[in-house]
């Protein structure tokens, strides 16, 4: 009985003090607004940072677990977050210097898209989100990614990589 309350404790500490879920929850909307804050000050989550949403979508699902690929390619855990969406998508929350840094965040979908391909023989579409400056707005900056990969499906049925910016 001990070794079961340890575990559920542990899962419960793990869940409330995880940064990654806390991203889920804030790009998923279920966390409220007036929470967001409170939350990120318990976990020590820097709020006034330049972050972009970039959404990774498989076209083909395969014996390659996409989380792990992705996640060895971002091994920076304070700074940059990959969140498993689905079975096919893959979340990556990257920190970026600037405000203007679209070039840097086509490089790195571009660099994900070789890698993936190049390693793994699977087809993936990336779709960049825009940069937002505040840790409430990566909900908004997850619906970019989103419109982004949508739009791209249907105009851009040649490229992998379709930026929010460029619509």
């Amino acid at each position: 009985m001990a070794y079961v309350a340890i575990c559920e404790a542990k899962t419960y500490y793990e869940e409330n003090h995880d940064n990654a879920a806390f991203i889920k929850n804030i790009i998923s909307n279920n966390i409220l607004p007036g929470d967001i804050y409170i939350k990120s000050k318990e976990l020590r989550f820097d709020n006034e940072v330049n972050r972009a949403v970039l959404l990774i979508r498989f076209a083909n699902t395969g014996e390659v677990v996409h989380y792990d690929v992705i996640q060895n390619m971002f091994p920076d855990k304070s700074h940059d977050y990959v969140i498993n969406i689905g079975e096919t998508d893959i979340v990556l929350v990257k920190e970026v210097k600037s405000a203007n840094d679209t070039k840097q965040l086509e490089q790195i979908a571009k660099s994900i898209v070789d890698t993936v391909q190049a390693e793994f023989y699977l087809k993936v579409h990336v779709g960049i989100g825009s940069i937002v400056s505040n840790v409430k707005e990566l909900a908004r900056s997850y619906k970019d990614a989103q419109v982004a990969l949508e739009v791209g499906k249907v105009f851009d049925t040649e490229k992998n990589v379709i930026n929010y910016e460029n619509l």
